[in-house]
């Protein structure tokens, strides 16, 4: 029952924040667009419920042509989005993709592909559940878990999946982004994550 309520509200909340924020967004990407050259949006494929993949939306924040898996180009943020990503403000976009039912407020993030292919059959649980704009591995650390710790907190939301657990990520959400706590970029890029994810597999198959 749960399930539907969640979607029922992911819809209704997604049309008022939409309704509202409106005008938030189109400065936004003003600024983006006038900040440095290339699309107001960034557009990548993710894996998301059941690991059907989709196209996730952001403001751009970052110069054309850098490697968003790399931390080490981390630095090669605009001035406008270094901003957008302290504030999270890069992440609306993402409330068309709950309105169309891809991803949900509260649940683990969607991971690009390239995870998804190096996890095994336990870890692929994580995707029982819409994925999330914030989720239980955000408000836990974010950036300074190791690849293993969030999956792991994303199994534990999957796991106690309900209402009160949603209610309580929202609101240490809410905290951080006021913060900005663990909105910083991680030292370590996606692409050491996905070589840790690959060598434990390697290993658990030995």
């Amino acid at each position: 029952m749960y399930k539907v309520v969640k979607r029922v509200l992911d819809i209704l909340f997604a049309v008022i924040l939409l309704v509202l924020l409106l005008p938030l967004m189109t400065v936004v990407a003003g600024l983006v667009k006038i900040d440095s050259p290339g699309p107001v949006l960034f557009r990548q494929r993710r894996v998301g419920r059941g690991g059907k993949v989709f196209e996730i939306w952001k403001f751009r924040s970052m110069v054309v042509g850098n490697d968003v898996r790399d931390g080490s180009r981390a630095n090669q943020c605009t001035r406008v989005g270094r901003v957008i990503r302290r504030l999270s403000i890069d992440e609306l976009p993402q409330l068309f993709n709950v309105l169309v039912g891809q991803m949900s407020f509260v649940g683990p993030r969607p991971w690009i592909e390239e995870y998804w292919e190096n996890m095994n059959e336990r870890e692929r649980g994580r995707a029982a559940v819409r994925p999330g704009i914030t989720g239980l591995a955000q408000v836990m650390g974010r950036n300074g878990l190791t690849v293993f710790q969030k999956i792991e907190y994303d199994l534990l939301y999957v796991e106690k999946f309900s209402l009160w657990q949603d209610v309580k990520v929202m609101g240490r959400t809410v905290v951080r982004v006021m913060t900005g706590k663990g909105a910083d970029a991680a030292k370590e890029g996606v692409l050491d994550d996905i070589a840790e994810l690959a060598e434990s597999r390697r290993a658990s198959l030995r």
